[in-house]
C-alpha cells in the first residue's frame, strides 16, 4: 500500500509543480506584455507585446544562419542589412565600427572608393560644415551650414507621430525638414526645425477650389519663419512622369482639409504641372512664387535627358541670374516612395551616379554653379553614397528612407497598404501607438549627427577639413578590367 501512495503523492506533486510553472509562466507573459505595451524605446515591441520580442532573437540568430540558408549582408534589395545596420546603430547611437575586415566586394565594375591621403586632416584642423547661402537674389534667403537633410515626405504618406518625431529630430540636430507635397501640418511646425515646403503637381495645402496655385495660401505659408524655402516638384525619382498617389484609406478628415481634397477618396496629383509646358513657363512659374513667397524657390526633378539643363542654363545666361531657380533637387531612378507603379519604379529615369555629375557639368558649363545650388537625392542613406555626392558635385544630400530607418522601419514594403507595423506608414492608431515620437526623434537626431560626423572622418582621411571640400579627385570607380579610374577623369567637366 506504501507503494501506491507514494506513487499517487509523486503525481500529484508533479501535478500541482505543472499547474504552477503554467501560471508562473502567465504572470511572467502577463509581465512582459505590459512592460512591452508601456515601454516606449522598441515600436515593434510597443505595438506586439511579447512576440515582438522574437524578431532580436531571430535577428540575431541569422547572423550564424544566413551564411548557409539566407541571403548575404549585401545581397538584399532595396537596402541591404549591412546598410540598414549601419542606420540602425547610427540612430541609436551605439558603436558603429565593424570587426575583422569589409564585406563590402570592391571588384564589381561601378564600385567607389575613396583615395586617402599620405598626410590626413588633423582633428585640430578640421572644420565645421561651411555655410551656404541659398537664394541670394530673395529678401529672405537661407543660410544653412547643414549637410545631409530630411527628404520630402508628405503627412497623409506618414503618420502624426513620424512627422513628430522628423520635426523634433530635425531641429534638435539642426538640419531641414521637407513637407513633401501634402502640404503644411501643425505636426511639422511643433518641432521647430527649419521646412522646405514642396509644391507639388496638385498644389496641396496652396491651391484653389480648381487646383490651380492660390497665392494668397502661397502667403500665409510664406509667413511662418520656419519656412526656409519653396520647392516646386516637377518629378519624383520613384515614378517620373506619375504624380502623387495617396490611398483613400489615408485620407482622413484632418489629411483632406490640409490638402484640399475629399476624405476617403484617393488623392492622385496630375502627372505634371499642367500650367509649365517649357523652360520659359518653369522659370516664369518660379519667379510668381518667389515674388509671393520671398523666399528661396528651386525645384526637384529626375534627369532623363540632359538637354532639359542646357536649354535651362540658355535661357537663364540671356535673362539674367537673379531668375534662376536657388536650387535643383536631383531624384534618382532608384529613389522611394510610398505607392508607384512598377512600370515606372523598375525601370524609368538616370541614376543619381550618373545624373549628378552631368548637371553639375552644365551649371559649372555656364558658369551657374556658385548661384544655384544641388540637392542629391535618391538612396544615399550612408557615409559613402553621401561623401560620393559631395565629391560629384552636390552642396546638399536629403534622404527619406534613410530617416524612416531612424524612426524604427523594418523595410516590411507595407508602405502603401495603411499596414506598416512600426507605425510610420499607417494611419491606424493601434500601429502608431509604437512610434513614441520623442525617444524616435533622439534617433532622428543621432543619425543625422553620425552622418555628418563619419563623412567628415572620410573627408579628413582625403587630405580635406570638411565634406564640401571633397573633389572628384578624391573618389575613383572601378572599371570592367578590374582596374579604377579617378571620377575627375570619368566625369571632367568640372
Amino acid at each position: 500500500m506504501l507503494i501506491p501512495n507514494f506513487t499517487f503523492t509523486v503525481i500529484q506533486v508533479l501535478a500541482y509543480s505543472f499547474v504552477a510553472c503554467i501560471i508562473i509562466a502567465l504572470i511572467a507573459i502577463a509581465f512582459i506584455y505590459v512592460l512591452d505595451r508601456t515601454q516606449k524605446r522598441s515600436t515593434v515591441r510597443r505595438n506586439y507585446p511579447v512576440i515582438g520580442r522574437f524578431r532580436y532573437l531571430f535577428e540575431h540568430l541569422g547572423t550564424f544562419f544566413r551564411q548557409y540558408f539566407f541571403a548575404m549582408d549585401r545581397e538584399e534589395l532595396p537596402f541591404n542589412r549591412a546598410e540598414r545596420s549601419w542606420v540602425y546603430r547610427a540612430a541609436k547611437d551605439v558603436d558603429t565600427t565593424v570587426a575583422f575586415g569589409s564585406t563590402r566586394d570592391l571588384r564589381p565594375p561601378g564600385t567607389i572608393y575613396f583615395v586617402n591621403c599620405a598626410f590626413p586632416t588633423l582633428e585640430v584642423d578640421s572644420v565645421d560644415p561651411s555655410l551656404v547661402t541659398i537664394g541670394p537674389h530673395v529678401e529672405h534667403p537661407y543660410i544653412t551650414s547643414s549637410l545631409f537633410n530630411i527628404s520630402g515626405m508628405s503627412y497623409g504618406a506618414i503618420s502624426v507621430p513620424a512627422v513628430r518625431a522628423l520635426s523634433l529630430g530635425a531641429k534638435k540636430a539642426g538640419i531641414w525638414l521637407n513637407t513633401g507635397e501634402g502640404g503644411l501640418s501643425s505636426y511639422h511646425l511643433e518641432g521647430g526645425a527649419d521646412l522646405v515646403f514642396q509644391i507639388g503637381t496638385a498644389k496641396f495645402g496652396v491651391r484653389d477650389a480648381l487646383g490651380q496655385l492660390d497665392e494668397a495660401r502661397l502667403a500665409k505659408i510664406a509667413a511662418y519663419p520656419q519656412v526656409k524655402m519653396f520647392e516646386l516638384k516637377l518629378a519624383q525619382g520613384a515614378k517620373p512622369g506619375k504624380g502623387g498617389i495617396l490611398p483613400g484609406a489615408k485620407v482622413t478628415s484632418e489629411i483632406a482639409e490640409i490638402r484640399g481634397i475629399e476624405v476617403g477618396k484617393s488623392a492622385i496629383s496630375p502627372n505634371r504641372h499642367p500650367e509649365i509646358n517649357s523652360v520659359e513657363d518653369l522659370m516664369e512659374y518660379i519667379q510668381r512664387i518667389r515674388r509671393v513667397a520671398k523666399k528661396p524657390v528651386g525645384f526637384k526633378t529626375v534627369v532623363g535627358d540632359f538637354s532639359f539643363f542646357e536649354n535651362l542654363c540658355e535661357y537663364i545666361k540671356n535673362a539674367g541670374e537673379e531668375y534662376a531657380p536657388d536650387f535643383i533637387t536631383i531624384d534618382s531612378a532608384d529613389g522611394g516612395t510610398g505607392a508607384a507603379p512598377m512600370s515606372l519604379i523598375d525601370n524609368m529615369g538616370m541614376p543619381i551616379h550618373e545624373s549628378l555629375p552631368g548637371v553639375a557639368d552644365i551649371l559649372h558649363k555656364y558658369d551657374l554653379k556658385k548661384r544655384i545650388k544641388i540637392i542629391a537625392s535618391g538612396k544615399l542613406v550612408n557615409p559613402s553614397e553621401v561623401a560620393w555626392a559631395f565629391c560629384a558635385g552636390a552642396d546638399f544630400v536629403v534622404s527619406a528612407r534613410g530617416f524612416m530607418f531612424a524612426l524604427g522601419c523594418i523595410q516590411s514594403l507595407q508602405c502603401n497598404k495603411n499596414t506598416c507595423p512600426t507605425g510610420v506608414a499607417t494611419h491606424d492608431k493601434k500601429l502608431q501607438y509604437g512610434l513614441v515620437p520623442e525617444n524616435k526623434a533622439e534617433r532622428v537626431a543621432a543619425y543625422a549627427k553620425n552622418m555628418q560626423k563619419e563623412v567628415g572622418t572620410i573627408a579628413h582621411s582625403c587630405g580635406v577639413a570638411e565634406p564640401r571640400q571633397l573633389q572628384r579627385k578624391h573618389a575613383r570607380m572601378v572599371l570592367d578590367n578590374g582596374t579604377s579610374i579617378s571620377l575627375q577623369q570619368l566625369h571632367p567637366g568640372r
